[in-house]
């Protein structure tokens, strides 16, 4: 059965995993836990693209048991002893490589590299049991977004292989904006923005996509890009409409999460 693809928030750092004693973090951390439930079986595999990993071309993770990449700064000490030992998947890694390739996409298998925070911590949530395998793949470094939503279309066949794809990033990814009044209603025009064209079909989502700079506080929302691209790679791999499957107001900004079918 063809497994959807996702766009999903990754929430900050290590957060699913420390005292939330206001609950800032609960609804996403749901979210992320019912995942499974709305695939239609079990992943064979577990494709993520990361908002964390940039390289030239892009890349894919080849180890057959990828070690922890603890990418974040100044949280709790048992943050940095948090473990996700699910298996790699050398073949996946070369099997998307192929489609990459074949469709004149530069990438390429990287086999000592590990998960980033961007992978291990979500899926620790989504997927607990750390008994699916994982290759994690990387933004491309230029952070064009027509060339992310061609390897999203290169990448489509792997649906029908049982491979579920998850884009990982935040829908509102500005540092200084996290907590201020002042980027609410910023943010919600992004997001209203981003909404509606995540739900339009293959090629006008598309179109839009490639323009996204464009779209009502798009920099305010993005200063840089490496967090919006991986959902290019999720929305390329899928032709239907898109749908808004989480949305929320987190430290005073718009967040949501996009199911491509």
């Amino acid at each position: 059965m063809r497994q959807p693809s996702f766009f999903i928030p990754h929430g900050g750092g290590p957060c699913f995993f420390m005292a939330d004693p206001c609950g800032v973090w609960s609804g996403m951390a749901a979210f992320l836990r019912d995942l499974p439930a709305m695939l239609p079986q079990r992943p064979r595999a577990v494709l993520v693209v990361s908002g964390h990993w940039e390289t030239d071309g892009f890349a894919f993770t080849g180890a057959e048991e990828p070690s922890l990449i603890y990418d974040y700064h100044g949280f709790p000490a048992h943050t940095y002893a948090l473990r996700y030992d699910a298996p790699g998947c050398p073949a996946l890694a070369a099997r998307a490589a192929a489609l990459l390739a074949g469709a004149g996409i530069a990438a390429a298998v990287d086999p000592t590299r590990g998960l980033d925070h961007g992978v291990f911590v979500p899926l620790k949530v989504a997927f607990p049991d750390a008994d699916i395998p994982v290759v994690e793949m990387s933004v491309d470094r230029t952070l064009d977004p027509a060339l992310h939503i061609a390897a999203g279309r290169a990448l489509a066949a792997l649906r029908d292989e049982g491979v579920l794809i998850l884009a990982s990033g935040m829908s509102f990814h500005n540092m200084r904006g996290y907590g201020d009044p002042r980027f609410t209603k910023p943010s919600e025009a992004f997001d209203a923005w981003l909404t509606l064209t995540a739900e339009q079909p293959g090629a006008a989502r598309a179109e839009a996509l490639a323009r996204w700079e464009a779209a009502p506080a798009a920099r305010l929302s993005h200063p840089q890009a490496e967090h919006l691209l991986p959902l290019m790679v999720a929305a390329g791999a899928a032709e239907g409409r898109g749908e808004r499957v989480y949305a929320e107001k987190v430290m005073e900004t718009a967040i949501s999460g996009f199911r491509f079918d």
